[in-house]
């Protein structure tokens, strides 16, 4: 779960654009049309879709079957975070596991084959002020929806090292439920001092050999119940103060190399020996764009109706991991992505008598 008290890890770059550009920020948030790039096409369907991924994918299957005629803008990244994971091996239906980027194409196959209008583009601003729904896609091209599913999930927040890219998914992770397994009796590290950190750090204790919990400061910023939790698992060892500098390894990732107290007259550069190294410093939801009709949390998760999809705009539905702050699974955004169909054919149903 994200908590308002994460470690304050001074974060540059963002997990969401693939290859060279995979680290690069962007900003969904200007709700303004730029007046020099005027709108050039525009059309009306039934349901659209914001965002791919296992939520995504799941609604456009769903919506497919209902005859909605659902039309897909998959945004920067098709087929979302997955696509940048290497093995899965806890999506239920394959039991020898499955590559991340095949187990999303697979599930982009799988809509298609129903119908639905799969596109590459992003949504740059909406206007849900009326009952028609307006999106603007790369801003020259408005869409009108009777009922619009956001499926743009959250991003994990990395802390700006090449050395980030250049194992990415060869040691490198941001999601300890998934990858944990593969480092089995491994000495992992997790950087971060929140509650998101000591969750992972406790997890991946049942698991590997040795973690190793790398706070900048030199206290924890998790609950006191987290901290006691921490303190009290024999194999997690917490590096006070400590930076991370770099990552090195032949081809996988083999130690890190950290700065002690930097800034003061007693650093030092430390090398520890690990096999993973779990990024756990937040996440952020991608919902900047919709903000100013739909209702967030804090951090920028996306509010609905507990036990439906429905966000506080009538015919506007949310799924996946930019309305969920606690699980993040492939498997719970695929459950939320048949939620938000299902729910989207309700609500037309009644509309429409």
């Amino acid at each position: 779960m994200i908590s308002k008290d994460e470690d304050r890890v001074p974060v540059f770059t963002t997990f969401e654009q693939k290859n060279s550009d995979m680290f690069k920020s962007i900003n969904l948030s200007d709700n303004s049309v730029d007046k020099t790039n005027p709108v050039t096409d525009s059309e009306k369907v039934k349901c659209l879709i914001i965002g791919s991924g296992p939520a995504g994918y799941t609604a456009a299957i769903y919506a497919a079957r209902a005859n909605l005629n659902p039309v897909m803008y998959e945004g920067l990244q098709p087929g979302g975070q997955l696509t940048t994971t290497t093995e899965v091996e806890n999506f239920p239906g394959y039991p020898k596991g499955i590559t991340g980027p095949e187990l999303m194409e697979d599930l982009k196959s799988q809509a298609s084959r129903f119908g639905t209008d799969i596109r590459w583009g992003l949504a740059t601003k909406v206007d849900f002020s009326g009952t028609v729904h307006k999106v603007w896609i790369d801003e020259n091209k408005l869409v009108e929806a009777e009922t619009v599913i956001i499926a743009t999930g959250a991003t994990a927040q990395y802390l700006g090292l090449d050395d980030e890219k250049k194992y990415a998914g060869s040691g490198v992770s941001a999601c300890a439920t998934c990858d944990g397994f593969f480092y089995r009796g491994k000495d992992i590290a997790v950087v971060g001092g929140g509650d998101t950190a000591a969750e992972e750090a406790i997890y991946l204790a049942g698991l590997a050999s040795k973690v190793y919990m790398i706070v900048r400061r030199n206290e924890l910023r998790a609950s006191k119940v987290m901290q006691e939790r921490v303190f009290k698992t024999k194999n997690i060892e917490i590096l006070w103060e400590h930076q991370t500098k770099s990552l090195f390894g032949d081809g996988v990732v083999e130690g890190a190399t950290l700065v002690k107290k930097k800034g003061t007259s007693e650093e030092e550069e430390v090398n520890i020996k690990i096999d993973g190294f779990f990024l756990a410093i937040g996440h952020k939801p991608n919902s900047d764009f919709v903000k100013k009709y739909i209702n967030t949390d804090e951090v920028g998760y996306i509010k609905t109706i507990p036990g439906t999809s429905k966000t506080n705009v009538a015919g506007v539905f949310a799924c996946g991991d930019v309305q969920d702050p606690v699980y993040r699974q492939a498997v719970t955004a695929a459950g939320s992505g048949c939620m938000a169909a299902m729910d989207a054919e309700r609500y037309l149903s009644e509309k429409h008598g």
